[in-house]
């Protein structure tokens, strides 16, 4: 892993997840974050009140600007010497604009903060992150603002086995595990009353995960968010790892008003990696 890319507001959230980023890059190896903002000019409509203020664009991107740069040098004395800390800024929407920005930065994961509380608090500050994760067909750490960084050592891998092992791109999650080492324990929660899972969708994941020895746990839960992360916190693990499907049990879960749940519910960070 070389680059990770933290989108940031300048919010105590985000700054959070930059300092969970410098500490992954540290056992990951990583050599480089960009912090990363993107603003949008908002551009005026003429039957609009002339009192409504129109803002410069040049204004705003240097605005943004003096953003990241003051999150720099607030960051930087917590920064390793062999870890570069990068800054930009475009007039982008995030969520529809963020893969273009990994490629060119050649990023391997997104770090992005997420605050729970209000209904307000999860509009504002978690639509950016929740539509990340959506649309996004890189791999994202979600951070909750409680969650500082340690080295993630237990990871739990939720899933609803069905085809997991077809679907799942294998090269960025086998990489994680390589670099990770956890101890990996993969959780299936089966709600009440389903078809339960055929032995040789289960077998089919075991071949993947051969080499990093998984723990298997069935739980029959109606809610699945509440008891993923149930889960993932009474066993005290340091990732949640999810991989969301266009179709299947787990669908439900990014959608927004459960994807906003189960990540303002755990204390857990979570990863994401598309299908």
């Amino acid at each position: 892993m070389k680059t990770i890319i933290v989108p940031t507001d300048f919010s105590e959230t985000a700054y959070n997840a930059a300092r969970y980023a410098i500490g992954l890059a540290g056992q990951t190896g990583a050599t480089r974050i960009v912090l990363y903002h993107a603003y949008e000019l908002i551009v005026p409509i003429p039957d609009l009140p002339t009192a409504v203020p129109i803002v410069n664009m040049d204004d705003l991107r240097e605005s943004s600007m003096e953003g990241l740069r003051n999150m720099q040098t607030q960051l930087r004395p917590m920064v390793p010497a062999n870890i570069t800390l990068d800054i930009r800024a475009d007039n982008h929407l995030l969520a529809a604009n963020i893969d273009q920005v990994c490629r060119e930065e050649l990023a391997d994961v997104v770090v992005m903060g997420i605050t729970g509380g209000s209904q307000l608090e999860e509009i504002l500050v978690g639509s950016n992150t929740v539509d990340v994760v959506k649309t996004s067909a890189y791999p994202v750490i979600v951070v909750p603002t409680e969650s500082a960084f340690k080295p993630i050592k237990k990871v739990v891998f939720a899933c609803d086995l069905r085809k997991v092992a077809k679907t799942t791109r294998r090269e960025p999650l086998l990489r994680f595990l390589d670099i990770f080492k956890p101890e990996l324990h993969v959780v299936n929660i089966q709600k009440e009353g389903r078809e339960h899972i055929r032995p040789e969708e289960n077998q089919e994941l075991d071949n993947m995960l051969h080499d990093y020895n998984p723990q298997y746990h069935f739980i029959d839960r109606p809610n699945v968010p509440e008891a993923v992360t149930d889960f993932a916190q009474g066993l005290q693990a340091d990732l949640l790892l999810i991989i969301p499907k266009k179709h299947g049990l787990f669908d439900s879960i990014f959608k927004r008003s459960n994807t906003s749940r189960i990540a303002f519910q755990t204390h857990v960070p979570l990863l994401s990696i598309h299908e």
